[in-house]
């Protein structure tokens, strides 16, 4: 995995109406399982060789932005910016899926990614930050 790639569960505020005040924390205590995000928005860049993942891989390292990268190195949405837009959960193959849930959201010019391999190839993730994310 890259030098970005941070697994974590979301930092759950959810304050918002009817959750009385409740945390991820709570949620997780009282339900005895975190509620995640439902749908995410999410990125990828997708590369049949390893070697080619790799040459991505140092471009991010670099600085370069996500999008930029896609553009050039991803076999799939590179039009896009490597763009997937909204996903909900049972949508993604289940490898790309467990881990672009669990991504931290960033943004296109400082990602935070991470890598999985499928049987589609090599990819790189990130997962777009949005204020409504997981109630959309």
């Amino acid at each position: 995995m890259g030098k970005n790639d941070k697994k974590g569960g979301e930092k759950g505020g959810g304050k918002g109406k009817g959750d009385k005040g409740k945390d991820s924390k709570d949620t997780k205590e009282a339900g005895g399982k975190a509620k995640g995000a439902q749908s995410i928005n999410v990125r990828h860049i997708l590369c049949e060789k390893h070697a080619r993942k790799e040459e991505a891989l140092a471009k991010l390292n670099e600085g370069v932005k996500f999008d930029e990268v896609a553009r050039e190195y991803s076999e799939d949405k590179a039009r896009q910016g490597g763009s997937l837009g909204w996903k909900t959960k049972g949508s993604l193959d289940p490898k790309f899926e467990e881990i672009a849930f669990v991504l931290e959201p960033s943004t296109t010019a400082s990602p935070k990614f991470a890598e999985v391999k499928t049987g589609f190839g090599y990819h790189i993730i990130m997962r777009i930050p949005t204020q409504v994310e997981g109630r959309k």
